[in-house]
């Protein structure tokens, strides 16, 4: 049963969707696998092996397909993480960017299978959108500098 309107789909650029729903279900602890499937291509498709996954994590079912080296992730499309304060800012940003993950600047981020991530804690946007200006302009300015989001460098 499908238990949301749109679910998210992800190409990565391997053929083993179990090993990719483990890497994003040891991060997000509270997720769960739905579905593994393994197919393989008839002839006249080219032939290979695929598979599938369905995974939930944060209360957002996520598909999985892994079929090999034919897309590739950019920063156009990122999954935002909105955390509670800077202490699963930080869980959630050394999650993705270790083993193979990369820093990029103002929270975003790539994980190891290419795929981009926006850390943000809730209270970023109260700095942002502050109504004194001096507030506001801190804020954005030290964001610049920034990789990971640090609120204390912020307010």
């Amino acid at each position: 049963m499908i238990a949301q309107k749109i679910t998210p789909s992800i190409w990565v650029e391997t053929t083993d969707a179990k090993a990719v729903a483990d890497y994003y279900l040891s991060i997000f602890k509270d997720g769960k696998l739905k579905e593994h499937r393994k197919y393989r291509n008839p002839p006249e498709a080219g032939g290979g092996n695929f598979e599938t996954a369905i995974i939930e994590i944060a209360g957002m079912e996520l598909s999985i397909l892994a079929a090999g080296p034919f897309q590739k992730f950019n920063e156009s499309v990122s999954f935002v993480i909105n955390t509670k304060d800077q202490a699963e800012t930080d869980y959630y940003w050394n999650a993705l960017t270790s083993n193979g993950g990369q820093e990029s600047s103002c929270g975003w981020c790539k994980d190891k299978y290419g795929l981009w991530w926006q850390v943000v804690p809730v209270e970023y946007f109260a700095l942002i959108n502050n109504p004194d200006p001096k507030v506001r302009e801190k804020a954005i300015k030290n964001t610049l500098q920034q990789k990971k989001i640090i609120l204390s460098e912020l307010k």
